[in-house]
């Protein structure tokens, strides 16, 4: 007697072939986005232990510092007074060169292979980043090490965001875009969370391995890469993804009815990507101004420009924030930290299956960044009267905060650089991915830079100035709301038309 096929093997057969690849893409792209955000945030924690007040310390018997100098405990250049001003230049020695690296990362993103781009851009992340911890071990406090290999570091890791959305884009179509890329860019904070356990291992002993660890588990995964990364979906025999559904394009003919602002610029795009393409099968990469008149993509970049200022000040001072108010130990700081992460998975969650229901990516990001001001403004003056009102209003802040963040930089991203204007050449993904993540960029350097420069004036002002970026990047998407609550009218019209010619039929 021949048994019944085993429940596990059903659920194999429960999906297709194609089915089964798409799940192996979401997986090996979100591993990999998951360690180059683990090897950024290791700077974050160790920051409370280059400086810290060391009177309350035992000094060490073969220590040459005299008895009274409290700085003997920290590690130079950062043992000056002027520490947060130094701690901020290595902070923006990253954040300045990714920004200025995206630009250029898309264009080559589009005419390299991803495996071999994004191959030697995790191999050359973890180098650079186990290169910052073994300034420890060397014992090097010259102030130039630390900025150069910040510069190299972000200059590399510019491989990773415009691969991973182009490579997720090509795989997957319109329909759930923003629920599936919502779940998907939870590896942002799940990186930021892995980079700050693990750096909080070390961090009070031998800080140094705080980044090499990071750094080995990131070169690992760039050999997975090599290895097991597949571009496109027909390389492996499976069907290409449909990239526009009738919804998106009743929104766009309520948005542009061939009279609007933007119609001449749609058809300008048109034509320019109709005219580059070639007989051949393989559509021309469109060019960086091209990718700029897709309708959207300004609004879009100059929202993320505030929406990451916000996000990349919490990234990188906000350890030291809890460290300085509380005075928790820089572990528990590190630790306490993470919950801003586990606060941004469900508001990148939220943000995406929201904005795929009600079809309004612009509306989503608008409303949650309006939350998002208060929110902050409480959290700086409430939020540390105890720990069970600092968990929540971190969890919040964090869904509030990098919500808009997640949307923007997955589905929106993908959105645009297939849109409907570009009449298939899906080319363009990585430039529009390039564009809109290098301009929010720009607002990373600028936030932790600002933050190192007001927070000697008081925290109070860094949250003014986080609050008022918030705003900022709101007011920028203003024109597309209106666009998409035009939309949903006429989208409510036409409804409302079908049920009365209907009733009329009967």
């Amino acid at each position: 007697m021949r048994s019944s096929l085993a429940p596990g093997v059903w659920f194999l057969r429960a999906f297709s072939r194609d089915s089964w690849y798409r799940g192996f893409i979401l997986l090996i792209t979100f591993l990999i986005y998951t360690c180059y955000h683990m090897s950024r945030k290791p700077i974050s924690v160790v920051k409370s232990r280059l400086h810290r007040n060391c009177s309350g310390m035992i000094q060490p018997v073969n220590d040459t510092h005299s008895l009274n100098d409290t700085t003997w405990c920290n590690w130079a250049p950062f043992d000056q007074s002027n520490y947060k001003e130094l701690l901020g230049a290595v902070d923006n020695a990253f954040l300045v060169a990714y920004a200025v690296g995206m630009f250029i990362s898309g264009i080559f993103g589009e005419r390299l292979p991803l495996r071999y781009y994004l191959t030697a851009g995790m191999l050359l992340s973890g180098l650079f980043t186990s290169l910052l911890g073994l300034g420890y071990f060397w014992n090097i406090h010259a102030l130039w090490y630390f900025v150069l290999i910040q510069i190299c570091n972000g200059l590399v890791q510019t491989t990773g965001w415009p691969s991973v959305v182009t490579c997720v884009g090509n795989w997957f179509g319109k329909g759930k875009r923003g629920l599936i890329m919502g779940i998907w860019n939870s590896h942002t904070s799940v990186g930021n969370i892995l980079g700050s356990l693990i750096a909080g291992i070390w961090v009070d002993e031998q800080w140094g391995l705080s980044f090499v660890v990071p750094g080995v588990i990131t070169a690992i995964m760039g050999l997975i890469t090599f290895f097991f990364f597949i571009e496109y979906p027909e390389d492996v025999g499976c069907s290409p993804p449909q990239h526009h559904g009738g919804l998106e394009e009743n929104v766009d003919d309520a948005e542009d009815t061939g009279s609007g602002p933007h119609s001449n610029r749609e058809d300008g795009l048109e034509s320019a990507v109709a005219s580059s393409k070639e007989p051949s099968a393989q559509p021309a990469a469109i060019s960086f101004f091209g990718a700029l008149w897709i309708p959207g993509v300004v609004e879009f970049s100059l929202c993320l420009l505030f929406a990451k200022l916000v996000s990349y000040t919490f990234l990188y001072w906000l350890p030291l924030y809890i460290f300085n108010v509380v005075h928790f130990s820089a572990k528990e700081s590190g630790d306490l930290s993470t919950l801003f992460d586990v606060g941004g998975i469900v508001g990148g969650i939220l943000a995406g299956l929201i904005s795929d229901y009600t079809n309004g990516r612009a509306t989503t990001c608008c409303v949650m960044l309006i939350l998002a001001a208060p929110m902050m403004f409480l959290y700086n003056y409430v939020g540390q009267s105890g720990i069970s009102i600092s968990i929540v209003m971190l969890l919040i802040c964090g869904a509030l905060v990098n919500g808009p963040y997640a949307l923007i930089t997955t589905a929106v991203s993908a959105d645009l650089g297939t849109h409907k204007s570009l009449k298939g050449n899906a080319k363009a993904l990585s430039t529009v991915t390039a564009i809109i993540d290098g301009t929010g960029s720009i607002g990373a350097a600028l936030g932790p830079l600002l933050a190192g420069l007001i927070s000697p004036t008081g925290w109070n002002n860094v949250f003014y100035m986080l609050i008022t970026a918030d705003i900022l990047a709101c007011l920028l998407l203003c024109r597309l709301v209106y666009k998409e609550i035009l939309a949903w009218k006429a989208s409510l019209s036409r409804d409302r038309g079908s049920s009365v010619a209907l009733t009329h039929a009967r």
